[in-house]
């Protein structure tokens, strides 16, 4: 067995993993709990999106605390580590360490599990995954095959469909892909060659690459659905909807070109208030591009749902249906690989001018432009089973450097106009920037306004703006 190390940690810190609320990505556990129920959390937790389980830690439900009791040395430990190296042997995926603190009693044992590339199963032969803060087994047929596809050990875009395969052999889309890439080969032949037909039925990659309509086939697995909300809340609603939502169907390759392009018209028509006014609001087309076709590459196919782009005064979202494939993550996600339809990544590589010209670089190029714009990074979260990337129009300035840039060109700013500008909700936390600004002589309050009417201005100015000059452009607020 390999050793384990032990590292010291500071009484804050034990405090910290007392306080710990037991949730999707972390489970404490007390050391006399059998060996092999703690499998199923591991289990759970590669079948997830990893985490952390800490053994050595009593949960006293009567006086509503938790407590510290650790073994007593690491030999201790033995039969644990013994039954968790049997099913999951250390590697890249688990790793243990001996958690000390000379303010509490023994050493806590924790255990640090990424997502895995396999299915893992329980001492009891049993499939887990996370759920919140429960084990839950996964037996039915669907659900273990949902997994596997969530793992990357079966693609839905490799199974058939039931329907004529002259929707793809026959279709304009065929006939055209054929003229302009293989001439010389026949539609029909080179679709069974590609796998594209098997079993003369047309599979769910042929039909999402080269259908008319895939939508008719593959119903609520292969749309997308457009929005505009004018607002900036966290949620858009039936009120703040501009317009009754935009469905784009076709295939794939058609599919990104309409979606970029609507998208990119949309956005255009937005004007929002910036450090130097009333601008149109722009984001990086390459980044859009590229989230968007990324959407459409990768989605889960078995899932019935569309892909949704939501577009709103300060951001834009697009989701996609289904988990980060295999031992993807939104922290690795621009350092690892893996394609969840290998097919149809592969052969919409072969259109003429096609989406994803650099294979594998789809979202390390939309961060790259929305840096070169000078804004955010783009946020890349899951959430349940869809995966959302957010296009933020956040500039990447601090709220400090967006204020006294905007008191270049405007006499003074109030408090609702600099959470505008610097896209912050909070106007308890925008007073707090605004007084430190002006502890720090970087800016005044303007004389004759109250704590309900503040406004500020720039100190160094003082003398030199007049009340003839650039008046603000929204008042006081």
């Amino acid at each position: 067995m390999q050793s384990i190390g032990v590292i010291d940690i500071s009484h804050v810190d034990s405090g910290k993993i007392l306080s710990i609320q037991e949730g999707h990505f972390v489970d404490l556990k007390a050391i006399d709990i059998q060996p092999a129920k703690l499998t199923r959390s591991i289990s759970a937790f590669s079948n997830a999106e990893g985490g952390e389980l800490y053994v050595g830690i009593d949960d006293d439900k009567i006086n509503n605390i938790r407590i510290w009791r650790g073994f007593s040395t690491p030999e201790d430990a033995n039969g644990h580590i013994q039954i968790f190296e049997k099913l999951f042997p250390l590697g890249d995926e688990f790793s243990y360490s001996f958690l000390s603190t000379v303010s509490q009693n023994g050493l806590v044992l924790k255990i640090e599990v990424r997502k895995s590339r396999s299915i893992k199963t329980a001492s009891n032969g049993k499939i887990y995954v996370r759920r919140g803060a429960q084990n839950l087994p996964v037996d039915m047929d669907e659900e273990i095959a949902r997994l596997r596809r969530n793992k990357g050990l079966a693609s839905f875009e490799t199974e058939t469909v039931n329907t004529d395969p002259e929707f793809i052999s026959n279709s304009t889309v065929i006939l055209k892909f054929m003229i302009d890439v293989i001439p010389n080969a026949e539609p029909e032949a080179w679709l069974r060659k590609q796998q594209l037909i098997i079993q003369n039925l047309p599979t769910v990659s042929g039909i999402v690459l080269f259908a008319e309509e895939p939508q008719a086939l593959l119903p609520k697995r292969s749309g997308i659905k457009l929005y505009r909300y004018k607002t900036t809340a966290d949620e858009g609603t039936r009120d703040t909807l501009d317009f009754d939502p935009i469905s784009i169907d076709g295939c794939a390759y058609e599919q990104i070109r309409v979606a970029v392009n609507r998208t990119v018209n949309i956005i255009e028509s937005i004007r929002i208030r910036t450090s130097s006014g009333l601008e149109n609001v722009k984001y990086p087309p390459t980044a859009l591009h590229e989230v968007i076709t990324n959407a459409i590459l990768h989605r889960d196919y078995s899932i019935a749902d569309d892909i949704h782009i939501r577009i709103f005064d300060n951001r834009v979202e697009v989701i996609s249906p289904g988990t980060l494939p295999a031992h993807i993550t939104p922290e690795n996600i621009l350092e690892e690989r893996f394609s969840r339809n290998g097919s149809i990544v592969r052969i919409i590589n072969k259109f003429p001018d096609p989406p994803n010209k650099d294979v594998g670089e789809g979202l390390n190029t939309a961060f790259l432009a929305m840096r070169e714009m000078k804004l955010k990074d783009p946020i890349i979260e899951q959430t349940g089973e869809n995966v959302r990337v957010i296009l933020r129009h956040e500039p990447l300035g601090t709220p400090e450097e967006i204020i006294l840039e905007y008191l270049q060109n405007y006499r003074q700013i109030a408090n609702r106009e600099a959470r505008e500008i610097c896209f912050i909700g909070s106007e308890n936390q925008m007073k707090r920037i605004l007084q430190n600004m002006v502890k720090n002589n970087m800016i005044e309050q303007v004389p004759g306004t109250t704590r309900y009417t503040a406004a500020y201005r720039l100190k160094e100015n003082i003398d030199t703006i007049g009340e003839s000059d650039q008046p603000s452009l929204f008042g006081h607020g």
